[in-house]
């Protein structure tokens, strides 16, 4: 849709979660992008009294900037729905399905894009939890079932030491088990159905945590990929598949691992669809569209002339 000058837009970010963060500086990319190209344009940090907020701007836009619980499993898209203010990014059915990883494997892997061998482990099922790491082997990796921005990962290499008596179950009562895979991590930008790129992350840590992720000078970034040309086709299919499969709309970023270390199977294995990639100065999205020539801008105009509410 055609966005007027004059339309006031809210940029939502903050909240009160583990990815809060991330979220408001996002939101302030954004908020200051917007406030360039001559929107009217207001923040608002996420809240329980968002209602009333909302209720007083009168938005005719939210531009939807968190991250995490209750911003992008569908809870807020619900309400947004509910309210009839058209928001960007994905929607209530795709918002739920991706911020699950259990549920995102089973609808990818219907559509022919593979994940890791896991399991499920429950809190107070000692004995078969310890069962389901035996049975996984190590190296495996830890992490919760509906938070991003790898909050919450663990791995478990062969000689490292894991007292599963000990874990703290800190983000929930159910976490996923997989094999650690070892790899190029490769992530692909999809807007509105299209791979536009593929970028390859070497972080300095073990893998791209948290930290890597938002610290300058944790990662680096090659863009594109150093693979095939081959391969690189074939992962911006995987990747255009898991979009289409979990319904997803506007920008995503779907995330993978190649298999290309020791003895591998050269395979890319999903590790998350983000229906809500970020907008930080160290986010993946913006340096894959600026490498194809689509400026931050642009991505954000383009997000805010498709929202829309169910």
């Amino acid at each position: 849709m055609q966005i007027k000058k004059s339309q006031k837009i809210v940029v939502l970010n903050g909240g009160w979660n583990s990815e809060r963060e991330v979220s408001l500086a996002s939101g302030q990319a954004v908020y200051l992008a917007l406030d360039r190209m001559g929107y009217i344009v207001s923040k608002v940090d996420f809240s329980r009294s968002i209602y009333q907020e909302l209720e007083e701007i009168k938005p005719d836009i939210v531009f939807n900037a968190l991250h995490g619980q209750y911003g992008e499993d569908g809870r807020i898209q619900g309400f947004l729905d509910i309210l009839q203010i058209p928001y960007t990014h994905s929607g209530v059915l795709a918002s739920a399905l991706c911020m699950d990883k259990i549920l995102t494997r089973k609808i990818c892997s219907s559509a022919g894009v593979k994940s890791p061998k896991y399991s499920i482990l429950r809190k107070g099922e000692n004995q078969k939890n310890l069962e389901k790491i035996f049975e996984i082997g190590k190296p495996f990796v830890i992490k919760p079932i509906n938070e991003g921005s790898s909050v919450g990962v663990e791995v478990a290499l062969p000689n490292s030491k894991f007292d599963f008596q000990e874990y703290s179950w800190q983000y929930g009562d159910e976490m996923i088990i997989e094999n650690y895979i070892a790899g190029k991590e490769i992530q692909v930008a999809v807007m509105d159905g299209k791979a536009l790129g593929a970028i390859e992350v070497r972080p300095k840590g073990l893998f791209y945590d948290y930290k890597c992720k938002y610290t300058p000078g944790m990662t680096e970034y090659i863009m594109p990929a150093e693979i095939s040309v081959e391969k690189y086709a074939e992962v911006m299919q995987l990747a255009q598949k898991a979009y289409q499969a979990t319904k997803c709309k506007g920008i995503s970023r779907v995330d993978f691992i190649f298999n290309n270390k020791d003895g591998g199977d050269y395979q890319f294995y999903l590790l998350e669809v983000n229906t809500h990639p970020g907008f930080t100065p160290t986010s993946l999205v913006p340096k894959i569209a600026s490498y194809v020539g689509i400026s931050f801008e642009e991505i954000i105009k383009f997000l805010i002339e498709n929202a829309s509410f169910g």
